[in-house]
């Protein structure tokens, strides 16, 4: 048991937004989870797959790299937004899977747009401060990060921080909390990920980037 264990393929793919698109493809490149994946009420975060020698694992979206990065999971998919935040050398990112669209942009309350943007130092309320200092220093302007991992809206109104960097798709949520998009700094899109020293080593991950890029090349003609 211990020996199959070990030989398994691990995948990890990532809960919220990006996972239900994610699925179809997946099933397209022959993974296909258990039927206890699908269970709102199972709290399992490792399930068998329809390939004996694989199994996924659902983690949250940055620990789906870290985990790749480190050789814990060998393959996995994540927004190209948590690829750029970690920018892990031993992860490698071969299949752009054109699914779990949306971007990452500044944001500031309504009206006052011009004021914040004139300044040379700032807070800035956000999940991903390594991209965030970047998109900064290259306008000048020293940005410090407040880290927040969710409710990024609120931090202008109570006073936390004058902007926010976050993810945007409708903008509908920007809207609703008085928040205007001023920047837009990473256009973001699902990527397969793979352990570097995994795909020189396992002939399987070079195989499942093999199907995945079928699958995606496939979708785009059709």
């Amino acid at each position: 048991m211990t020996d199959t264990v070990a030989s398994q393929l691990t995948f990890a793919i990532p809960k919220g937004r990006i996972l239900d698109e994610a699925l179809p493809v997946m099933a397209l490149a022959g993974v296909v989870p258990e039927d206890a994946f699908h269970d709102k009420g199972n709290r399992a975060l490792s399930f068998a797959t329809s390939r004996p020698d694989m199994r996924l694992i659902r983690v949250r979206a940055f620990d789906v790299a870290t985990f790749v990065a480190h050789g814990a999971a060998q393959v996995g998919i994540v927004g190209s937004d948590v690829i750029e935040e970690f920018d892990y050398a031993d992860l490698y990112a071969p299949v752009d899977l054109d699914i779990g669209h949306c971007r990452l942009s500044v944001a500031v309350p309504v009206g006052s747009e011009g004021p914040a943007r004139s300044a040379s130092h700032l807070r800035v309320a956000t999940k991903y401060p390594n991209l965030t200092r970047r998109h900064f220093e290259a306008k000048g302007v020293q940005a410090e990060c407040v880290k927040l991992n969710g409710a990024m809206e609120l931090a202008p109104s109570l006073g936390l921080a004058r902007q926010i960097v976050d993810l945007v798709s409708t903008g509908r949520t920007l809207k609703d909390n008085g928040l205007v998009e001023t920047d837009r700094i990473l256009d973001i899109s699902a990527r397969l990920i793979v352990n570097r020293a995994a795909l020189k080593t396992d002939p399987r991950v070079a195989e499942l980037v093999a199907a995945f890029r079928r699958v995606t090349e496939e979708g785009a003609s059709a």
